[in-house]
């Protein structure tokens, strides 16, 4: 009987090519350089007769993986934007923290898979981290990214969480999180706690692409995280969402489990996802749809990060 923990789901997670054509009956995985990790909570939710199953596509190797004059190995260029080893500064008011070196699982539109985790980590840089912060009293929003936050353990989160709240200016936490859907068993009763006592307003980002991936334990799992404002951001990822039907579920599904949509995201061009490019045409074309087909607040913002102070709209 497999352990209701989230460590020991992460623990033993698919991992490598052997292990997933294992378990789905395949010879489709192939190990690639961006390594295969699939935790089984998510595992579960694919359909192992179906080969072009949404879910199984965002894990399953690249068939790409020519080099493009369009697609780099660091798309966001997100070291240019660190003025200290472990936090990105591109914005006013906000920082982004790398919390954590680690994903429970391996996407393969990653836009972050070839980033230098090494060299840009908050936790094993936090004095210079937080003397930065703290010297900056324009910052009031700091975000936690990674690898994902959610990672480390709620001792280790309460830690880095308590030593924010220190700094007075600092107003809202977000957390940017795709290991509450595909690991539901993370978020647990200490964690939920932290949050409802933290004296700073906690916003969880939420990774989601299709509906299929919101599980009844998801669900359970949801109620649990009461005064935490709940957003998501989807990528729009050709295969697997890029559809009126499965992007109006999503929105619907969201909203229904408490959940607003935030943004669509068009690809990040990191090398090895272009099976997944979506052509803006196409993309605006779906977004006014779902204008039409939806009532306005469960509109996410259709955009694009193009290394700017804010990110671009596709109107």
């Amino acid at each position: 009987m497999m352990k209701n923990n989230w460590q020991h789901h992460a623990r033993y997670a698919l991992k490598g090519a052997n292990q997933s054509n294992d378990f789905f009956k395949t010879k489709a995985f192939k190990d690639q350089e961006f390594s295969i990790k699939i935790p089984l909570e998510y595992a579960q939710l694919i359909d192992k007769n179906n080969k072009n199953d949404p879910l199984l596509k965002q894990v399953i190797s690249s068939k790409t993986l020519l080099e493009s004059d369009h697609f780099s190995l660091s798309p966001l260029e997100d070291e240019k934007h660190s003025p200290v080893a472990g936090l990105i500064h591109k914005y006013p008011n906000r920082v982004l923290l790398i919390a954590s070196r680690v994903c429970v699982i391996h996407c393969r539109y990653c836009f972050r898979q070839n980033f230098n985790y090494a060299e840009h980590d908050a936790i094993s840089n936090w004095n210079e981290v937080q003397n930065y912060m703290t010297n900056d009293i324009k910052i009031n929003e700091v975000i936690l990214s990674g690898g994902d936050p959610l990672s480390l353990s709620d001792d280790k989160l309460a830690t880095l969480i308590d030593n924010i709240e220190r700094i007075k200016h600092i107003k809202t936490l977000r957390i940017h999180t795709r290991s509450a859907v595909v690991t539901p068993s993370r978020i647990t009763s200490q964690l939920a706690d932290m949050f409802k006592n933290s004296r700073l307003n906690i916003v969880m980002v939420l990774h989601i692409n299709h509906p299929q991936e919101l599980s009844f334990q998801f669900a359970q799992k949801m109620t649990q995280l009461s005064g935490v404002t709940l957003l998501n951001q989807s990528v729009l990822l050709k295969g697997v969402n890029d559809s009126i039907e499965v992007l109006s579920e999503l929105c619907l599904s969201l909203f229904d489990l408490g959940i607003l949509p935030y943004y669509l995201h068009m690809l990040d061009k990191v090398q090895g996802a272009q099976d997944f490019l979506v052509k803006d045409e196409y993309a605006i074309q779906l977004h006014q749809q779902l204008k039409n087909n939806l009532s306005g607040y469960l509109i996410p913002k259709l955009v694009r990060d193009n290394n700017n102070h804010a990110k671009d709209w596709l109107l």
